[in-house]
């Protein structure tokens, strides 16, 4: 069985939770740390790298998932503990402020932080593989990532208003009612949703060495898990080097650079509706959207680092990014469902791989950047990055195209993330 849409859109409320708790960290947190409490601009940065690196255990969930037979409990407990991590951050940055111990309790929750995000996301994402009908995948997509970009909208502006004015005291009260309301969101959109669809299939492997083995086995996951990787290494690299380009370069002050990123997000928004409401009409496929977005955003990026007019090829990049992303994580689902019993095991797969290169994006761009400014002018340097990123989303274009030739009869593998 199936959901329709009514229940597709009340499952993806659980990512919309997911997107708000995960805000907090990159946002606000990291605001209070390098400004209220002066540390340097380093430790959230290494921070926020270790939530993705505790986020390789993304398989293990994923198998989990399929060998206990059931998503529900490990989306609601990660997200519980995504919870409990932010409460533990937000107690570190109220009453113990500069210490070692601060330190020691940040690392604890941003661990717990990584685990929580890890466990729920790649739950969430393999009961809606199996949940969505595929006609309806490019839709569940779409949904999905618009509701983890509301949750993260709402979250950081619902809190901010929160915390006027700012103090510690409110800090500690704010922060426990957004996991709580994160927690009650994610059960209204679980609630009952299994015992509706039926009983998880038994895994595939019940040794996760053996499963894993079995989807690396697989040319087209394996192919796939390729393309994850480049295309979100090339996805997060100008996330850190898009507005200091601006102000650099183009002389933009801040809000102008904010309002820049701003038609960024825009454009991105307007290129996954387009997706989705395109592969759902069966006008295009999601893997060739996917690689239609990346060659877009190459377009985009090449403009941008050749010095051709801003604002016009910003919004090029944008709108590439919105088409790949839907056309990615559409067939992501399609190809983690495509095995009976295995569907949770491949996200994990796909994520381990999505959180290693979103963990090293930030760390490339700037440290290129920095290593490139010694020896280049400033225009060149950020071609230099712009130039990296336009050749990594080629070369995950060229993987996906690989995956479009990849016919069989099963229509998981067919083109239409």
């Amino acid at each position: 069985m199936t959901l329709g849409w009514g229940g597709i859109a009340r499952l993806c409320l659980c990512n919309m939770a997911i997107g708000g708790l995960a805000a907090l960290p990159v946002n606000l947190f990291n605001r209070l740390m390098t400004v209220e409490l002066a540390w340097p601009a380093l430790l959230p940065g290494l921070l926020v790298a270790l939530h993705y690196g505790v986020q390789l255990t993304r398989p293990y969930w994923g198998h989990r998932s399929d060998a206990k037979g059931g998503r529900t409990p490990f989306i609601l407990g990660g997200v519980a503990c995504v919870g409990l991590g932010l409460v533990m951050t937000a107690y570190g940055i109220a009453y113990v402020e500069g210490s070692a111990a601060a330190l020691a309790i940040w690392i604890v929750a941003y661990a717990l932080i990584g685990l929580g995000i890890g466990a729920a996301g790649t739950s969430f994402l393999a009961l809606l593989a199996t949940a969505a009908p595929d006609d309806r995948k490019p839709a569940a997509a779409t949904f999905a990532w618009l509701t983890l970009i509301f949750g993260a909208i709402a979250a950081s502006i619902g809190t901010g208003i929160a915390l006027e004015p700012y103090s510690p005291d409110r800090l500690m009260a704010v922060v426990p009612v957004v996991a709580l309301i994160c927690l009650l969101l994610a059960w209204i959109a679980t609630v009952g949703t299994e015992a509706r669809l039926g009983a998880v299939p038994a895994p595939a492997e019940p040794h996760l060495s053996r499963a894993l083995r079995a989807t690396w086995e697989d040319p087209a996951a394996r192919a796939f898990t390729g393309f994850v990787f480049l295309s979100i290494l090339a996805f997060y690299l100008s996330e850190l080097v898009l507005e200091p380009f601006a102000g650099h370069v183009h002389g933009l002050p801040p809000e102008d650079s904010t309002k820049l990123s701003g038609a960024k997000d825009g454009a991105a928004l307007l290129g996954m509706l387009a997706a989705g409401a395109l592969s759902t009409f069966r006008i295009g496929g999601l893997r060739g959207w996917a690689v239609i977005g990346c060659v877009i955003s190459a377009v985009g990026l090449i403009g941008l680092g050749s010095g051709l007019p801003l604002i016009p090829f910003t919004v090029i990049l944008g709108l590439g990014n919105g088409l790949f992303v839907v056309g990615a994580i559409g067939s992501m689902m399609r190809l983690a469902a495509a095995q009976e019993g295995a569907a949770g095991t491949r996200m994990g797969v796909f994520g381990a791989a999505q959180a290693i290169a979103a963990g090293l994006a930030g760390l490339i761009a700037t440290g290129i950047l920095d290593v490139a400014r010694l020896a280049l002018p400033i225009e060149a340097a950020y071609g230099t990055v712009f130039g990296l990123e336009a050749i990594l989303f080629l070369a995950a274009a060229l993987v996906a195209g690989r995956l479009l030739k990849s016919r069989t009869p099963s229509p998981t593998l067919q083109p239409g993330e």
